[in-house]
């Protein structure tokens, strides 16, 4: 008889090793003074992305006997990734609550100027944006908006890496031997 193993449990260390990595990763940018550098998005995207289609492939061949439908692939997915948007949320409610206070006023700053710096805009629409802005950035509103905004992204990059992660084979001829 096989032993069924959770998903939660089995990529439990999986989404602790990307929340890590996403901390640590975050963690440089940031002392490099990349914060606004908008390459440094697509660097991290590119480090998701990988990360996950390995993890995925571990999984499927550490619990799965080496097969995965398009459907567990993406469910491991979107568990890694929500315990990786928890861990995200932790550190960045630590980061913009106790470590550096004034990154909410670099980020307002630079929010500002960029929607100057377009031309488009009537000085009241950018003053109303700014306003609104100000209203949710502050940490105890971010750590929960973070959460949202990884597990939507995370989600459609599972759905994509699922694509190259899933294994099927016919279960009859397939089936493991203990």
């Amino acid at each position: 008889m096989v032993e069924k193993v959770s998903v939660w449990k089995a990529n439990l260390n999986s989404g602790l090793i990307m929340g890590l990595i996403g901390v640590v990763y975050s963690l440089v940018i940031y002392f490099l003074d990349l914060t606004f550098n908008s390459i440094q998005g697509f660097v991290l995207l590119a480090i998701l992305i990988f990360l996950l289609f390995y993890l995925i492939k571990s999984y499927r061949d550490n619990y799965l006997h080496g097969y995965i439908t398009y459907g567990q692939s993406l469910g491991a997915g979107v568990v890694i990734f929500l315990y990786y948007s928890i861990i995200m949320a932790i550190f960045t409610y630590i980061l913009y609550k106790f470590i550096d206070t004034g990154l909410t006023a670099k980020v307002l700053a630079f929010t500002e100027e960029r929607l100057v710096n377009r031309g488009r805009m009537p000085q009241q629409a950018i003053d109303a944006a700014m306003t609104i802005k100000k209203k949710i950035m502050i940490p105890e509103i971010m750590a929960p908006g973070s959460i949202l905004n990884n597990m939507f992204s995370g989600t459609i990059i599972s759905l994509i890496v699922s694509i190259f992660t899933r294994k099927e084979g016919n279960p009859l001829m397939d089936a493991p031997s203990n």
